[in-house]
C-alpha cells in the first residue's frame, strides 16, 4: 500500500520510495498517532492509519518515538538522504528489528523504517562465539605448550576445562596397572592431583577413550551411572557428563571427563566441538610431556654411566681430577678418566689403576664411545699388571666395532713403597705425563705408544717413576696444551708454557694443582671455543701435615 502525501516537505523526496519499500515504514506524528504506513508495516503491526502507536506497536518502539518527539531529528539537507543509524532495536514476534527515524513534514513528526536484522544478529552472535572459541583455544594452546611436565599439563587441562567448558573436569592419564594419575578441578578452581585405583570399565566410554589412536567420538553418559570418584558429592546434582579422548602423538594420552551440575544446560553441538578441539590440543601436550619424561629418564640413566667418576682417595696416593667438556651446555664429551682402586680380593689387580683418555671428536657420539672404552677397561682391570696386554685387547675390541674413531690413552698403575709411590706409566698415542717435583722441577715421563683403534699391531713403552712425598704426576689431555687464545687470540697454550707454569706449583696439593691448570687454560681461551679438557694429579702423601696449635696461629708441621 503506497503512502501518498501532497504537502511540501522532506517527505516529498522520500514518498516515491516508501510505497514499494520492502521494509515496514510508518509515519507517526508528535502525539504518537500513526498517520501513514505501508503494506509491510500494516502486516507486521496489524495497524491502520489513525491508530495510536503505543496501542499496537511494541513498547520499545513507542518509547523510542516518545523520546524522539522531545528531541526531534534535524531535517537533512541532502538531495539523496540515507537512513541514519538505528535509534532503537527490539523484537516483534519472533523477529528482531532495528528502527531508523527520519523527520516527517509535520512538526515533530517522524517516519520510522523497521529493518529486520534477525539474521544479522544471529550471524553476529555466531561470529562473536567463534571468536571467543578461537581465543580460548589459542590461549589453551599457549598454556599447554608452556611446560613439558605431565602433571603441569594435566593441571592446565582440568583448570581450563572447568572454567570454560563445564562446572568440573577430570583428566585420567595412562598408568601402571590399575593405578592411574587423576587430576580434578571443581567449581572453586582448585586442582587436586591423585593416584587412584581406576577400572576404566566402570565408566562407560572411558576404556575406549584411554586407548589413544584412533580417537573415538565423545561418549555421553548418565551421571547416575558414574562412580563416586567421577561424580563427586560436592558437585550436587549433575545435568550432563561427557567422556572425550585425549589423542596423543600415536600413544595414549588419557581421557577428559566434563561435568555440568543441576540447573545448567547440556552441551550444545558447538560446545561439544570446542571440547573435542580442546581435547586434541591437551592430548598433544600431554603426549609430548610423556615422551619428554621418558627420554629424560633414559638420558639421565645413560648419562650417569658416561659422567666421569667422583674422585676418591686411593690407598697409595692423594688424587684430584677435573673435567670440562667443550660445550658449556654439555656434560660429557670425548675426554675421560677412570679410577680403579686396588682391592684386597686376590682376584683383583694388586695395584690401583688410573686411566686418562681422549676419544677422537667431541660431543655425544664421542661420549658413547667413551662409555664403551670405560666398560671394556673395567673388565680388563684384573690384567692391569701388563699394560701392553690391556692395550692390545682394547685395540682389538675397537677394531671389531662399527666405530671409525680412535682413542689415545695413558695408563698409570700405583704401588706404595714405604713413604714413596711407584708409578708405571704407559702412553698409547697420548702426550707423556709430567712429573712435578716438590722442589719445582718438572720432568716428562719416558713413555710412548701407538694409537688405539687404528692399527692391527700396536707397540708401547712403559716408564717407571718414583714419586717422593709431595711429588705429583700430572696426566692431562690435549685440550689443555692446544687451547687457542692468548693476547692475540690465535696462539696455542703449548707444552712449554704449561711446563713453565708448573715450575711454580711444586709441593702444591693435587686439588689446587688441577684447579690451577684448568684456570690457566680457561684464562688463555677466554670466551673462545675450546676442546674437552681433563686433568688428573696423583700426589705422593707427605710425611708431615699442617696442624693448628690450640686452634690458633699459623700452625706447625708434626709427624
Amino acid at each position: 500500500m503506497e503512502i501518498t502525501q501532497s504537502t511540501d516537505g522532506p517527505q516529498d523526496v522520500l514518498d516515491p520510495a516508501l510505497g514499494p519499500a520492502p521494509y515496514p515504514v510508518l509515519a507517526v506524528d508528535a502525539a504518537g498517532s500513526v498517520t501513514r504506513l505501508n503494506g509491510a508495516a500494516r502486516s507486521l503491526l496489524g495497524m491502520i492509519p489513525g491508530g495510536m502507536l503505543h496501542d499496537r506497536a511494541p513498547g520499545w518502539l513507542a518509547a523510542a518515538h516518545h523520546a524522539l518527539a522531545a528531541a526531534p531529528v534535524p531535517v537533512r539537507a541532502e538531495s539523496a538522504p540515507s537512513l541514519p543509524e538505528p535509534i532503537a532495536q527490539g523484537s516483534i514476534g519472533d523477529r528482531f528489528f532495528a528502527a531508523h527515524a527520519v523527520p516527517d513534514g509535520d512538526p515533530a513528526g517522524t517516519v520510522w523504517w523497521l529493518l529486520d536484522v534477525t539474521e544479522n544478529r544471529r550471524l553476529e552472535r555466531e561470529l562473536a562465539a567463534e571468536r571467543e572459541r578461537t581465543s580460548f583455544l589459542d590461549d589453551a594452546s599457549s598454556q599447554l605448550l608452556a611446560s613439558l611436565n605431565l602433571e603441569r599439563c594435566m593441571e592446565v587441562t582440568v583448570r581450563l576445562a572447568a572454567r570454560h567448558l563445564a562446572d568440573a573436569a577430570l583428566v585420567i592419564a595412562p598408568g601402571s596397572g590399575r593405578s592411574h594419575p587423576v587430576s580434578y578441578c571443581g567449581p572453586d578452581g582448585e586442582v587436586q592431583h591423585q593416584e587412584l585405583l581406576v577400572d576404566p570399565a566402570d565408566v562407560p566410554g572411558l576404556a575406549e577413550a584411554m586407548q589413544g589412536f584412533p580417537p573415538v567420538p565423545s561418549r555421553w553418559i548418565d551421571p547416575a551411572a558414574a562412580p563416586s570418584w567421577v561424580a563427586r558429592e560436592d558437585l550436587g546434582e549433575l545435568t550432563a557428563m561427557v567422556v572425550t579422548a585425549l589423542p596423543g602423538h600415536g600413544v595414549p594420552a588419557g581421557a577428559l571427563v566434563l561435568l555440568r551440575r543441576g540447573g545448567g544446560c547440556a552441551f550444545s553441538d558447538g560446545e561439544e566441538t570446542v571440547a573435542r578441539l580442546f581435547a586434541a590440543r591437551a592430548g598433544a601436550a600431554m603426549s609430548a610431556a610423556c615422551v619428554y619424561a621418558e627420554q629424560a629418564s633414559i638420558t639421565d640413566t645413560l648419562m650417569r654411566e658416561l659422567l666421569p667418576p667422583r674422585t676418591t682417595r686411593l690407598p697409595e696416593a692423594e688424587l684430584a681430577a677435573r673435567y670440562r667438556p667443550s660445550g658449556d651446555g654439555e656434560l660429557v664429551g670425548g675426554d675421560f678418566y677412570d679410577l680403579h682402586p686396588a682391592a684386597d680380593d686376590p682376584g683383583a689387580a694388586p695395584e690401583s689403576l688410573v686411566v686418562l683418555g681422549d676419544v677422537c671428536g667431541k660431543g655425544l657420539e664421542a661420549a658413547v664411545l667413551t662409555g664403551k672404552i670405560r666398560n671394556t677397561l673395567r673388565a680388563l682391570v684384573p690384567l692391569a699388571g701388563d699394560h701392553q696386554r690391556v692395550l692390545e685387547l682394547l685395540n682389538g675390541t675397537l677394531l671389531n666395532s662399527d666405530s671409525t674413531r680412535f682413542v689415545t690413552l695413558v695408563l698409570a698403575s700405583l704401588h706404595q713403597e714405604g713413604g714413596r709411590v711407584r708409578l708405571r706409566l704407559t702412553s698409547a698415542g697420548h702426550g707423556a705425563p709430567l712429573i712435578v717435583r716438590a722442589g719445582g722441577e718438572v720432568e716428562s715421563a719416558d713413555t710412548r705408544g701407538s694409537l688405539i683403534g687404528v692399527l692391527e699391531e700396536i707397540t708401547s713403552t712403559t716408564a717407571t717413576v718414583l714419586l717422593e712425598p709431595g711429588d705429583t704426576c700430572l696426566l692431562y689431555t690435549d685440550g689443555i696444551t692446544e687451547a687457542v687464545g692468548g693476547p692475540l687470540g690465535e696462539e696455542m697454550f703449548g707444552d712449554e708454557r704449561l711446563r713453565a707454569e708448573l715450575r711454580g706449583c711444586g709441593g702444591m696439593p693435587p686439588e689446587a694443582l688441577v684447579e690451577r691448570v684448568h684456570m690457566l687454560a680457561a684464562e688463555w681461551v677466554g670466551a673462545g671455543a675450546h676442546d674437552d679438557m681433563a686433568v688428573i694429579a696423583i700426589t705422593a702423601p707427605r710425611r708431615y701435615h699442617l696442624s693448628a696449635v690450640g686452634g690458633q696461629g699459623p700452625g706447625r708441621f708434626t709427624a
